[in-house]
């Protein structure tokens, strides 16, 4: 018989404008959620940026593969005062990603490119087709680099720098930890989870996880992956949480009815 879920911890700050996707579907589902960061992210400050020895106006261009990466490039580059010129191409994992970029400069299809399906493959494919490029890629103190070696391959011409460090969240001793559904976006989520609960038992949790990344850490820690984005079919984990709660809903359906016989 199929478990309803009732309560959903997704492991990133609330909105601060109030509104997400998820009120819609924790309302359509009639389902609790609560934001609730496995880990927090910590800006660098210009002098560590420095320490690498990174000079952001030598890049034509920037590659993003998440939105935590597009505010800490530009606020940093804020912080340095460096302007950066019209001329700057970004390089986006997802449209999601390329939309949000507005937030910091005017969208321009001739400057802003994005992958179809949110893979980091497909990331490379774009960047590949335009290597004369040299490109820059703002990324946390704690970030998997396998992705970049078809890049490698390609010979294409960029850098890592680290621009922001990710931390663990810790819960207060006090603090309840009763979800029937944990929806993680990074390794560093289910290493978070497993250091605040060593003996977690997963049992009838359901576990979602958006990247591959995230995906086979959670698989490597002996988890079970139950919602998996962003796919063909669940291009964002949004999409991917709610063909799993229609599919909850409707083998619930279908036991009331066997059960009612």
């Amino acid at each position: 018989m199929a478990v309803i879920t009732k309560k959903m911890l997704i492991s990133q700050p609330e909105p601060s404008s109030g509104k997400s996707p998820y009120f819609d579907i924790a309302k359509k589902y009639d389902v609790g959620i609560v934001f609730r960061p496995f880990v927090k992210v910590e800006p660098l400050s210009s002098k560590e940026f420095r320490q690498q020895r990174v000079s952001i106006l030598d890049y034509g261009a920037v590659v993003f593969t998440a939105r935590t990466a597009v505010d800490h490039f530009f606020k940093l580059c804020e912080e340095m005062r460096i302007s950066i010129p019209e001329t700057m191409k970004y390089f986006c994992i997802s449209e999601t990603i390329a939309v949000y970029l507005q937030k910091y400069t005017i969208y321009r299809k001739r400057k802003i490119f994005f992958g179809q399906n949110g893979q980091m493959d497909d990331l490379a494919k774009l960047i590949c087709k335009h290597p004369k490029e040299k490109y820059l890629i703002p990324v946390s103190d704690v970030h998997n680099d396998d992705w970049t070696a078809s890049l490698d391959v390609k010979k294409v011409n960029y850098k890592t720098a680290v621009f922001y460090r990710t931390v663990h969240n810790d819960f207060g001793k006090n603090e309840k930890f009763n979800y029937n559904i944990l929806l993680f976006f990074s390794p560093t989520g289910i290493a978070a989870l497993l250091k605040n609960f060593p003996k977690f038992k997963q049992k009838e949790i359901v576990i979602g996880c958006f990247g591959p990344t995230t995906t086979k850490a959670a698989l490597d820690a002996g988890l079970r992956v139950d919602i998996e984005a962003p796919t063909p079919k669940a291009p964002s984990m949004t999409t991917a949480l709610e063909l799993y709660l229609k599919k909850e809903a409707k083998e619930a359906s279908a036991a009331k009815k066997n059960g009612s016989r």
